[in-house]
């Protein structure tokens, strides 16, 4: 198999488990930090003739990172994609053993399944602290409906105040974020990459919770440890 992945959490998962498979991958792969194959651009702005070139058997993509146009450059250029959708915890082990099945894989890693047992371990939330999520500023974006990392949140506890809101990534008004009075901020490190200096002098008096982007919202091996690794962090918030 030769295949070209535009989405870094499954650039991850699969050379993690079918090492040499990739022959190519996004210039925001940057896992596992020895991945040597050829960068084709970023994930909204890929060189679908560069990809073409590869003569990749599959080119892995997803629905919200990706665009349709680029993806549709590359099925008329003849190139397979599979595109994957995931919007909750369980629906990321489905997809990812679709993906790993697709590039070759002869079975489930032992990765995955330690990974969907770690989740599956969790008890239930007995109090969920309510929260805003901020995923940008300038402007300021939250997690809206139907997110992945809305689904991890929740099942450790976080109930993020705009679940039910029309769009997925909503912008809303910082003096508006404040104004809902959340129990917690919990501010991730990607895709903006918010900081103990940038990010926390915003909410005055709220508790804010500094997470790691890449085990709330990578779907791949660090869904093994991001039960752990953000539990801590969440509890580490001043309260």
């Amino acid at each position: 198999m030769r295949v070209v992945s535009l989405v870094p959490s499954l650039t991850e998962a699969v050379a993690v488990t079918l090492p040499g498979v990739l022959v190519g991958a996004t210039d925001w792969c940057e896992r596992p930090a020895d991945l040597d194959v050829e960068r084709i651009g970023g994930t909204k702005n890929p060189d679908t003739a560069r990809i073409a070139a590869l003569e990749p058997d599959l080119v892995i993509a997803n629905e919200e990172e990706n665009r349709a146009p680029d993806l549709d450059a590359l099925r008329a250029a003849g190139v397979p994609v599979l595109v994957t959708e995931v919007r909750t915890v369980p629906q990321a082990f489905t997809e990812l053993e679709r993906v790993l099945s697709a590039c070759g894989a002869a079975g489930r890693p032992g990765w995955l399944d330690r990974a969907e047992a770690a989740w599956a371990a969790l008890p239930e939330p007995r109090r969920p602290v309510s929260a805003v999520v901020p995923v940008w500023r300038r402007p300021w974006m939250v997690l809206g409906r139907d997110t992945f990392a809305g689904d991890v949140l929740a099942r450790l506890g976080v109930r993020h105040l705009y679940a039910d809101h029309a769009e997925r990534y909503p912008r809303v008004p910082v003096a508006e974020l404040n104004a809902a009075a959340p129990g917690l901020v919990v501010l991730p490190d990607e895709p903006y990459r918010f900081t103990v200096d940038d990010g926390p002098e915003a909410f005055p008096g709220l508790p804010c919770a500094l997470v790691s982007g890449r085990h709330l919202t990578w779907y791949g091996p660090s869904l093994r440890e991001a039960p752990r690794v953000l539990a801590e962090a969440l509890a580490a918030a001043p309260r």
